[in-house]
């Protein structure tokens, strides 16, 4: 008997309610884009100050009120490798409440199903690349990322606990690293692709020689443009009902410093960049295997990477007050 069910295709999933926790939040607004492009007009996204999902009792009343079909669980509290160090029990602690309370509540309000975003954070640190889904338990994550992964990765479990015990449906799907317009830009919080297009920016408009990054560049990332992410999420909120961790990628390693050769070249910024060795690169390598998703759900990351960049870069430029004041 398979682990899944794939539901057929003509399903009503454009009548469902849906339930977005996260939904005003960078990746969340991708989300909703993405249901009224599937036709999805029922959509329900309170934001942190109107429910907060750290409190059991505020997250029952809130999805109990609401009678959603689907909660897509995007809430989180993140940040880059700064941040990861500055407050990791925090980090730990708002992620697992979070998710805790939203699979609960869920549970209790007998919603079809809850589609939980996780992280790659949460693989090993020296897993092979690209990641699949069953190297999730041969490791412990890389030291930054620990807190913040191992959080995510207990929902995970959770998830497939409740689905033993009470048959409670769900998916759980572990996009790899995002950007795109809508990004957050406070240098608090901001992930590499944000934080390097605002130093490369104010170092051009300062005429600026140099810049500093942190790490040696030698590390690798996989980046993938939030709509397509949005897009994955969806789409295994609509077809995918498993046990399964699933992968979103764009199947692209991308080293440090080739990312940064990009966000140079497109911001127009010439100077020099100075490498701070004694910063901490995070994960050495970083890149996933997303043929599960394929087969599973028929995800498939569609934006060239440089048009995202572009993108990216012109949204910061049009909107930078706001870029940089969100923090989450």
């Amino acid at each position: 008997m398979a682990d899944y069910d794939l539901l057929p295709m003509g399903a009503p999933f454009e009548s469902k309610r849906i339930f977005v926790t996260g939904g005003t939040g960078f990746l969340g607004g991708a989300v909703r884009r993405a249901l009224t492009e599937r036709g999805v007009t029922d959509v329900i996204a309170p934001s942190s100050t109107d429910v907060d999902f750290r409190s059991p009792a505020a997250t029952n009343s809130a999805i109990a009120d609401a009678a959603p079909d689907i909660v897509l669980h995007l809430a989180a509290r993140v940040g880059g490798i700064g941040a990861n160090m500055a407050a990791p029990a925090d980090l730990y602690l708002d992620n697992l409440q979070l998710g805790t309370n939203v699979i609960e509540a869920a549970r209790h309000a007998g919603v079809e199903k809850t589609v939980v975003v996780g992280t790659i954070c949460s693989y090993p640190k020296h897993t092979p690349v690209p990641f699949q889904e069953g190297s999730l338990w041969t490791g412990y994550p890389e030291e930054t990322n620990a807190p913040y992964g191992i959080a995510k990765l207990a929902l995970l479990v959770h998830l497939q606990a409740n689905r033993a015990q009470y048959g409670q449906g769900g998916a759980y799907v572990m996009p790899t690293n995002l950007y795109g317009p809508g990004d957050k830009f406070h240098p608090d919080v901001s992930h590499v692709i944000p934080a390097l297009i605002r130093k490369c920016v104010l170092a051009k408009e300062a005429g600026d020689t140099e810049i500093e990054v942190w790490g040696t560049g030698s590390a690798s990332r996989e980046f993938l443009y939030v709509d397509d992410a949005a897009d994955g999420i969806v789409r295994a909120a609509e077809f995918y009902d498993g046990s399964e961790p699933v992968n979103l990628g764009a199947n692209r390693e991308l080293l440090i410093k080739e990312l940064v050769e990009v966000v140079t070249e497109l911001t127009g910024f010439e100077g020099r960049i100075v490498w701070d060795s004694s910063k901490p690169d995070g994960q050495p390598r970083r890149s996933v295997d997303a043929s599960r998703a394929r087969g599973l759900f028929g995800f498939e990351a569609r934006t060239d990477f440089r048009d995202g960049m572009r993108e990216t870069i012109d949204w910061y430029l049009a909107n930078r007050a706001e870029a940089e004041a969100r923090r989450n």
